[in-house]
């Protein structure tokens, strides 16, 4: 039986895993929310975290049935969240709460994002949310190093993240202040707020195409430059090939034409050169010179061609070309790593222990290498192209491998940089700080933010994550009644958790993207407002009816 029994004010969540955790926990600490949640065993997976939540009543059963839904309180509850692993029982499930309470409003975690599209259509209000696709661009930016292209559409306006310096200030409606430590508030500023406040900012494209990942191409030549001196046989050839200049300098030296400079050089390099008493110091050093260094060079140009064969080069398998980012796990979140690092234009290199995991078909399609084996191991790594990689994540779904696969990638290279799936939030960030250049993600952190306002019938138009912090881009309409109806836009924003992009009045078609920070809001306005999960609560806590006392 629930701990508590249900108030008819209440949202219900059914699942027990880190993602329903995070959800009773954001509904219950950041907007003082009513929760049941339905498990199968308060003793197993998340189970105990979730029964100790405060706030937060439990009701144990095997099945999401009819009854089992009577019993929680459906057809009086706010809305209901679906959260299991399996898209079909979601489905199932969604259907049966749908017949007690036709109108009742579903959030669904969809894996397969085809089937959860089909969801909409066959409920009255019902919204599909996948947790990968939701984290999978934190990761991206954190393998990168920089802020991943965040863009949202918004009434015909395109709004995205960039570093400070990379966008026109004509075009910034919003600085952001996110600092590293996740314990830390993240501020939100006005565009004429001092530059040195803020590293990142919200601004409208204009149509100038914009890539905040590209690199200098000085940097980017060097940084190759690099990786091949000293790959395995980078060095021998840099060797080889200021030999081979060096002798045909002192050919064109010798005051030779160039067609005999040409002629005589490739001899030497052949070993076909005849020897010439007679001939001047500078020919004959050259002869040597070039002699020797073709010596060298037959078998060096044999044992790559050798061992192209043997990475099956020439059967067409692709391999790691260098500079690219080898992705461990090709479950549902690493095939969307997978996916957007391909898009974003960077070589990617797959690992996954298993032959049938669900994003191998997406990396064969798209010409990434794929290594199978353990990822914690050394030959697998190497198989990779660890040597010549900008970084590595992992994102299994088993803590323990991901934890193993840093260390040993950490073991083989100090400079890497690596970027960890990890559920164990505590561990995520003790791991942080204890480990150089490693950075820790949690897919139902990132995602619980979009699910818990989704449930508070607020349309999430995007979630921004930055490094541990997660944003969120809102459309929310003034209820009458509301505590904000008469209060100034300023007023709203005066905490820096908050900022409303823009407003639309209930009289207007469109929004104004300019609005008078001054203006008083009325019931059934429109704002787009960008906030923190802190800020978006106390805005949303500020726009319920106001129900007069007896």
């Amino acid at each position: 039986m629930p701990a508590t029994p249900p108030t008819g004010n209440h949202f219900i969540v059914c699942g027990d895993g880190p993602l329903a955790y995070r959800i009773a926990l954001e509904l219950t600490s950041r907007y003082g929310e009513e929760v049941l949640v339905v498990l199968a065993d308060r003793t197993r997976n998340q189970g105990p975290f979730i029964s100790v939540l405060p706030g937060v009543a439990v009701l144990e059963r095997a099945k999401l049935t009819t009854e089992t839904f009577a019993e929680a309180g459906v057809v009086s509850a706010r809305a209901l969240a679906l959260v299991s692993a399996d898209d079909v029982a979601n489905f199932h499930a969604g259907l049966r709460a749908a017949e007690l309470n036709p109108g009742l409003r579903l959030v669904v975690a969809a894996f397969n994002r085809r089937l959860g599209e089909h969801f909409r259509g066959l409920f009255a209000d019902c919204t599909v949310l996948s947790s990968s696709a939701t984290a999978s661009p934190s990761f991206v930016a954190a393998a990168l190093g920089q802020p991943a292209p965040s863009h949202v559409r918004v009434s015909a306006r395109t709004l995205y993240v960039a570093k400070r310096e990379d966008a026109d200030p004509g075009h910034v409606v919003c600085r952001l202040a996110v600092p590293d430590d996740p314990a830390a508030v993240a501020r939100l500023l006005p565009p004429e707020s001092p530059a040195q406040e803020a590293g990142l900012v919200l601004a409208v494209a204009d149509g100038t195409p914009r890539d905040p990942l590209r690199r200098h191409p000085v940097r980017a030549a060097v940084a190759m430059a690099y990786r091949l001196t000293w790959n395995k046989y980078g060095l021998v050839f840099g060797i080889l090939l200021a030999l081979g200049i060096a002798g045909f300098a002192l050919l064109f030296a010798a005051s030779y034409p160039v067609s005999n400079v040409i002629y005589l050089g490739l001899m030497s390099l052949t070993g076909s050169a005849l020897t010439n008493k007679a001939g001047s110091g500078a020919e004959k050093i050259s002869q040597v010179i070039l002699t020797v260094d073709g010596m060298a060079l037959i078998p060096v140009v044999t044992a790559l061609i050798v061992r192209a064969q043997l990475a099956g080069r020439f059967r067409g398998e692709p391999r790691p070309r260098g500079g690219h980012v080898i992705v461990v796990g090709l479950g549902n979140v690493g095939m969307r790593v997978v996916g957007e690092l391909h898009d974003l234009g960077f070589g990617v290199a797959a690992v996954d222990r298993n032959t049938d995991a669900v994003g191998i078909p997406l990396a064969r399609r798209l010409g990434v290498p794929v290594v199978v084996g353990e990822a914690s191991l050394e030959e697998t790594l190497r198989s990779a192209g660890i040597e010549n990689a900008i970084a590595l994540v992992s994102v299994t779904s088993s803590d323990i491998m991901n934890l193993e696969t840093a260390l040993q990638a950490r073991a083989m290279r100090e400079d890497l940089r690596i970027v960890l799936r990890l559920f164990d939030d505590d561990l995520a960030q003790r791991v942080q700080k204890s480990v150089g250049n490693v950075v820790s993600r949690s897919v139902s952190y990132l995602a619980a933010p979009a699910f818990a306002a989704a449930l508070l019938e607020h349309q999430v138009l995007r979630t921004i994550a930055i490094g541990r912090h997660v944003l969120l881009i809102a459309d929310v309409r003034v209820e009458p009644g509301a505590e904000i109806a008469g209060q100034a836009v300023a007023e709203l924003e005066s905490g820096a958790q908050a900022r409303v992009l823009a407003l639309q009045l209930r009289s207007a078609q469109r929004f104004d993207w300019s609005p008078d920070r001054s203006y008083l809001l009325a019931p059934g306005d429109r704002v787009i407002v960008l906030a923190t999960r802190a800020g978006l609560s106390t805005f949303l806590a500020g726009n319920r009816p106001v129900v007069p006392s007896l």
